[in-house]
């Protein structure tokens, strides 16, 4: 869902969060947290930010703003220009992420998915290099775009990795033509947006710090105005009761096998939404990290990730 916690690995109260010097949690940077296993207390900074470079993994994407590959392409989806990248060849393999993020932050690692695999990038709807956003991000909208870019590239079905934002469309994906999808691995995904995230949700976009906006800039084509756009669609999330509203009988109808992946400290989903997709989910897999917030298995666990992700995928 929103990535200024993803990739943070934030697992303290939300109200700390608004209040630390804590920078936006793009796509694949998280946070060095000290967790107290014995007593169980919320995790505290370590060297006084949470906001780091994931060692070398993405370095490169958080360091620079994106630029167009030469197998990059600009196609207008559902009246919509939405950019997208195409690596390697094999079984089609779509990569989602964030909310805030783009399809660059795939690439550092990109090579790590295996040779199986033709990896498709696309920067949903409203980020990176495509088009700024004429209204507030809905998850189904970015959906049919990717349906629509499916159908461009030919793609009768495909497997799919969505993270957070990611993972939330690729469950729009799976239940309304589920025979496309045939595998995925959800990684702090949500059914629904649970009361507990929508304070946040509501605030988030006034209390970002200026630094914050910066790198957002230096990251989305658009500069300002696609970052205001972005920002003010999490106050809409706030608001939504029907983009995300996967009930489990909707759930039931999924035919991909699914691995779900979740922190059990996630402040924005609660741990008992993923064991909810769990049980309704007819072929699907539940991995829950102890200690760990929202996107939990990036940073440093995101190597071994991508190994038990590759071969879930595989069989």
């Amino acid at each position: 869902m929103i990535d200024f916690l993803l990739h943070l690995g934030w697992a303290g109260r939300q109200e700390d969060f608004l209040e630390s010097d804590v920078g936006l949690a793009v796509d694949f940077a998280r946070a060095h947290t000290n967790v107290n296993r014995d007593t169980h207390q919320p995790p505290t900074p370590v060297g006084g930010r949470f906001f780091f470079r994931a060692k070398n993994l993405y370095k490169e994407t958080i360091a620079m703003p994106p630029i167009a590959h030469p197998s990059g392409r600009m196609e207008t989806l559902n009246g919509v220009q939405i950019y997208f990248e195409i690596h390697a060849t094999g079984e089609p393999l779509l990569l989602l992420h964030g909310f805030s993020g783009s399809g660059q932050d795939w690439l550092p690692s990109a090579a790590a998915w295996g040779p199986d695999f033709q990896l498709i990038l696309p920067d949903l709807r409203g980020h990176g290099r495509s088009s700024i956003l004429s209204k507030a991000f809905r998850h189904q909208d970015a959906a049919t775009d990717i349906f629509a870019l499916l159908d461009l590239l030919g793609i009768a079905a495909c497997k799919g990795v969505g993270v957070s934002g990611g993972g939330n469309v690729l469950l729009h994906l799976a239940t309304r033509q589920p025979e496309r999808i045939k595998a995925m691995v959800l990684v702090s995904a949500t059914p629904y947006f649970p009361s507990e995230a929508r304070p946040l949700m509501s605030r988030y976009g006034d209390s970002l710090p200026g630094e914050q906006r910066e790198f957002l800039r230096r990251h989305h084509s658009g500069g300002d105005p696609q970052v205001r756009a972005l920002l003010e669609s999490t106050k809409s999330f706030a608001a939504s009761y029907d983009d995300m509203n996967f009930t489990p009988p909707y759930l039931s109808t999924i035919r991909a096998r699914t691995l779900i992946v979740q922190g059990d400290r996630d402040p924005l989903y609660r741990v008992e939404l993923s064991v909810e997709m769990a049980k309704a989910i007819p072929q699907s897999q539940l991995w829950i990290l102890p200690n760990a917030g929202h996107g939990p298995v990036l940073g440093e666990k995101w190597a071994d990730f991508q190994k038990t992700a590759a071969a879930f995928l595989l069989e």
